[in-house]
């Protein structure tokens, strides 16, 4: 619903945030950023090795902006830690996986889109494979993502971190 860790976010919001979510432990809190090089410095001071229930991840759409954050995540604790490779811009199936345990992947939506090849998902999808990470594959993109919108060539992904109990 937000990038938790906005500069701008209003003063006192993130320490909400991390109050409502200490005060739920039954919820899975998925935190997504684009803004990987704060995610320390937006972490609460009681973090230690993570939440049970935060999964930490950081958009990777593609090599020069997305590559780099992957590398910012793996160094910071956390229960789950995936990767959102939405919307999937270019080629980036030579991604390191190593500490990440769930890969989300999809094309970009609505007017404007910015069209994703189907290669590219496939070859990330091998990638995740061959690394053992969990693959959610969410859309193809485009206009009317309703037609095969979950599906990549018929198949669904649609796999959990092995860390998680669903």
């Amino acid at each position: 619903m937000m990038d938790w860790c906005d500069k701008d976010a209003p003063k006192g919001a993130r320490e909400a945030l991390f109050e409502l979510i200490k005060a739920t432990p039954m919820l899975d809190w998925q935190l997504l950023t684009k803004r990987a090089t704060l995610i320390e410095k937006c972490l609460p001071s009681d973090w230690g090795d993570g939440y049970d229930n935060v999964w930490l991840g950081v958009t990777c759409e593609d090599k020069k902006y997305g590559l780099p954050r992957v590398d910012i995540l793996r160094k910071i604790p956390a229960s789950i830690r995936f990767i959102s490779a939405e919307p999937l811009l270019e080629e980036i199936s030579e991604v390191d996986l190593a500490g990440i345990d769930w890969v989300i992947i999809g094309g970009e939506s609505g007017p404007g889109y910015r069209r994703m090849a189907s290669q590219w998902a496939e070859n990330l999808i091998v990638a995740c494979e061959k690394q053992d990470v969990a693959i959610w594959f969410k859309q193809n993109g485009g206009n009317n993502i309703g037609k095969g919108g979950g599906k990549l060539n018929g198949r669904e992904y649609r796999q959990w971190p092995k860390k998680t109990v669903v």
